[in-house]
């Protein structure tokens, strides 16, 4: 849900868009959903189909398609989050160095120190390594190939000028379970987003082409069009390949490293990592600071090739 900012910016950090899962009655994920929102207390409501039609006429709907509305959910803008995250900690005292680190050696049971790529040293009781899809690249050995990055390709399509219909507080943040794909309404004049949730082919991190493909933009065009049939044929305006991080069984990596008993390896994040960042945050100082042990569905075990997969 959105929150109050931790200060006053020219821009917001969270956009109090409403969230609208579309799915039938009957798929798992919807009950799953479902569940999960009744357990934690979070303000939700089921909607028919005429429901959706009276509060969204531009929206279209499949045969029995019916929705999850979290009217006190939204979006977040992530560059500007963690840019303020920054700003806030060297406020109070913090220092942020955005470096390079060289892969430190995965023998000896301790890890002293880590080299940076300017060539400077940091020496530290206990490390927290959370590198997303490059941790494999820097522990080859203790995570490798646990963590997968996929390419995901984004795509913001323009809308009539003056047409409000397709802008926040007149259409929701949207995800359709029959297909997979999401989007997001019109928020600073960027363009309705239309992306695909479902991980996509393996890619470097470092050598990676970020050239969107014609496949993707038609397949993020005609889903877009599925859902919001008058802009089947809208303007592409913006275009990113992104890249998800994917261990075996969808969970995060919350272990230590089996080997260098004071460093802790933190990944796995997939499409989710970055708004489930406060929470994951709490749970690894705790687990540091009063040297817990993890969950075991979080384990480096868990991650091996073939574990059992688990619905996220």
């Amino acid at each position: 849900t959105c929150q109050k900012p931790l200060h006053a910016l020219a821009q917001p950090l969270c956009y109090p868009t409403g969230v609208l899962w579309l799915g039938k009655s009957d798929d798992p994920r919807a009950k799953t959903t479902l569940e999960t929102l009744e357990r934690l207390g979070i303000r939700h409501e089921w909607l028919t189909q005429g429901q959706i039609r009276q509060r969204w006429p531009q929206i279209q709907l499949e045969p029995r398609e019916e929705a999850i509305f979290e009217p006190a959910s939204g979006g977040l803008a992530a560059r500007r989050a963690v840019q303020a995250v920054v700003a806030e900690y060297e406020r109070r005292g913090g220092e942020f160095r955005q470096e390079s680190a060289a892969a430190p050696a995965e023998t000896g049971g301790w890890l002293d120190e880590i080299t940076l790529g300017s060539g400077a040293l940091v020496s530290a009781e206990q490390y927290v390594f959370a590198c997303g899809p490059w941790l494999g690249k820097l522990f080859p050995q203790a995570v490798g190939a646990r963590i997968v990055s996929t390419r995901q390709e984004v795509f913001f399509f323009g809308v009539p000028a003056g047409d409000r219909r397709f802008t926040t507080p007149l259409l929701p943040i949207g995800y359709r379970l029959s297909d997979e794909f999401y989007g997001f309404p019109d928020l600073d004049g960027r363009g309705v987003k239309s992306a695909s949730d479902r991980r996509g082919a393996p890619q470097d991190p470092d050598t990676a082409e970020r050239v969107p493909s014609a496949e993707a933009l038609g397949d993020a065009r005609a889903a877009l069009g599925r859902v919001l049939p008058d802009l089947a044929h809208a303007p592409l305006v913006e275009a990113r390949v992104c890249q998800y991080e994917n261990t075996a069984n969808g969970e995060f990596l919350i272990d230590r490293h089996p080997e260098l008993k004071n460093v802790w390896l933190v990944g796995g994040g997939s499409g989710h990592g970055f708004k489930h960042g406060p929470a994951l945050g709490r749970y690894v100082t705790r687990l540091v600071l009063e040297n817990a042990e993890p969950d075991a569905r979080f384990s480096l075990a868990s991650k091996d090739p073939g574990a059992p997969r688990s619905i996220r």
